[in-house]
């Protein structure tokens, strides 16, 4: 099978949506696999010669916020997230909509006010020159990192993310 058949095998997305989720996704696995190797050198390096890996938590902390924050706009965008759908059947579908509209709405501008203040956050981190404990990384850029793809959620949401509700069936 080639790489193209397999991309549209697995993915619903068109056009550069599809290139960006794919690139978000192999992010956030290659992330988790770094963070799966760091997490086993660690022990090791405790359990067997007495000597945990310098700055572990550190880079697990950052590994976790990159890998989540990698993901976030695919599932977002997708739907990903949780529902609960108890009144759905009693509604209906109109009503369903346009809730799942005013939803996008709040979801999309809550992101994005959010975003604008840790990206203030990220800013004021890197003019003080704060770094992490151990290992003495710059944190501000992390934080800006996370901002960004709070902003790129936000944009998700608004556009593809509506266009999902309103044109294509869940079924």
């Amino acid at each position: 099978m080639s790489f193209s058949a397999w991309l549209k095998k697995h993915y619903d997305e068109k056009g550069p949506a599809l290139w960006l989720a794919f690139f978000l996704e192999v992010v956030a696995s290659v992330v988790l696999f770094i963070l799966m190797a760091l997490t086993c050198v660690d022990v090791v390096g405790r359990y067997v010669f007495n000597s945990p890996l310098h700055g572990g938590t550190e880079l697990t902390e950052i590994g976790l916020a990159v890998m989540v924050f990698a993901a976030m706009p695919v599932v977002t965008w997708r739907g990903g997230h949780i529902v609960v759908d108890l009144l759905d059947r009693f509604l209906g579908s109109v009503i369903v909509k346009v809730l799942a509209l005013f939803a996008a709405l709040v979801m999309s501008s809550s992101l994005y006010f959010l975003a604008w203040r840790i990206f203030e956050l990220g800013e004021r981190s890197i003019g003080r020159g704060v770094v992490t404990e151990f290992l003495g990384m710059p944190s501000g850029y992390v934080v800006m990192y996370i901002a960004v793809m709070s902003w790129a959620t936000a944009f998700g949401m608004i556009t593809y993310g509506v266009y999902r509700i309103l044109f294509q069936d869940k079924h």
